[in-house]
C-alpha cells in the first residue's frame, strides 16, 4: 500500500496548463487489473486504486502521508524548458534544416 505523490503534468488534450498546479496523492495497484472475458472490460478488486487526494503543496501531501501512517513515494515534476522562438527565425539566412518552398 505504497502511495505516489506527484505533480501531473498536463493531458495532450489541453493547451494551458490547468490541473497542473497541485500535488496528488494516489496509492500504487496491488493487484493486476484482470480483463473480462465477455465484454472486454477491465476491472480491479484494489479499493485503493479510486483514491485520489489533492493538495496545494507538497509538503501538505506528505504531511497527510505522515500522519496516517501511509508509505509514500515523491515524485518531483521536470521543469519544461521554454525557447523563445520569434517566427522570423523560419526565414532567416544560415538556417539548420532543409527548405521546403
Amino acid at each position: 500500500m505504497v502511495a505516489r505523490i506527484f505533480r501531473p503534468a498536463k493531458t495532450a488534450m489541453q493547451s494551458g496548463q490547468a490541473k497542473t498546479h497541485n500535488w496528488r496523492l494516489e496509492y500504487e495497484p496491488e493487484l493486476p487489473r484482470a480483463s473480462e472475458p465477455l465484454m472486454g472490460w477491465t476491472s480491479s478488486s484494489d479499493m485503493l486504486s479510486q483514491i485520489k487526494l489533492t493538495f496545494a503543496t507538497k509538503e501538505e501531501a506528505i504531511a497527510y502521508a505522515t500522519k496516517n501512517g501511509i508509505p509514500y513515494q515523491v515524485f518531483e515534476p521536470e521543469e519544461k524548458t521554454r525557447k523563445n522562438v520569434s517566427y522570423s527565425d523560419n526565414f532567416k539566412f544560415g538556417r539548420i534544416g532543409t527548405w521546403t518552398h
